[in-house]
């Protein structure tokens, strides 16, 4: 497991004009003006004080086609990345897990159906930028409140497999009165498959003889998200 590393005072750490600058605007303007790189420029210079950081930042915003993308890189990747080691790639993983924590909290408290935008915000944050393929399934109990989200199976950049007796066997077991199927397309096009609506279909049948509804397959991609059940395919 990456090992994060000390963090000292800020103070400590940065001794240049800019980096005064950046902490600045972080401590006294909540970050307003910063660049996507100037960001990720602060966040390395906590694992690489004495680093050129505002090239590496650059080139990885270049490398990883945006803030988001980098934050959602795979922590392999990072760490391969000329410059970047365990700890640097822990100081932009940790950002990301606390950005998906604080989006996902209303839904965690509330009950999904009445906390949708705050769903499709987290789903997106952390799926629309995966390079490969993966299937979840968020279970619900009979007040539509999330007791389990789960990673079911990953696969290449075009296809992971779904299989409705495994999905309705793991609702049972956790008890679940609902799912929430969601995967992602990685060619960035979220527009379902004839598979994806065949399996869907599959699965909200075999879970209607159990008594365990599907209210939803999202499908998430860069453009967005497809809704089955706003498209009327569920």
């Amino acid at each position: 497991m990456p090992q994060f590393p000390k963090i000292q005072t800020l103070a400590s750490q940065f001794g240049s004009d800019d980096s005064d600058r950046l902490r600045r605007l972080l401590l006294f303007r909540t970050g307003d003006g910063l660049f996507d790189h100037e960001l990720v420029e602060y966040l390395l210079a906590l694992a690489i004080p004495n680093g050129d950081n505002e090239r590496l930042a650059k080139d990885l915003i270049d490398e990883f086609g945006g803030f988001s993308a980098l934050l959602s890189a795979d922590s392999e990747r990072l760490q391969n990345f000329p410059g970047l080691d365990e700890s640097s790639a822990a100081i932009l993983k940790i950002v990301q897990v606390a950005a998906l924590r604080l989006i996902s909290e209303p839904m965690r408290e509330q009950p999904i159906l009445t906390s949708w935008q705050a769903l499709l915000d987290y789903l997106r944050a952390d799926m629309a930028h995966l390079v490969n393929e993966r299937v979840r399934i968020l279970h619900l109990n009979s007040k539509n409140q999330l007791i389990r989200d789960e990673l079911i199976s990953e696969g290449s950049i075009d296809q992971a497999a779904i299989y409705p007796r495994e999905v309705i066997k793991r609702a049972l077991e956790l008890g679940s009165a609902a799912i929430i199927i969601v995967h992602n397309h990685p060619s960035g096009d979220s527009s379902p498959s004839r598979q994806d609506i065949s399996i869907t279909k599959d699965i909200r049948d075999a879970g209607r003889k159990l008594g365990i509804a599907v209210h939803d397959h999202i499908i998430i991609g860069n453009d967005g998200y497809t809704s089955f059940r706003s498209k009327g395919l569920i």
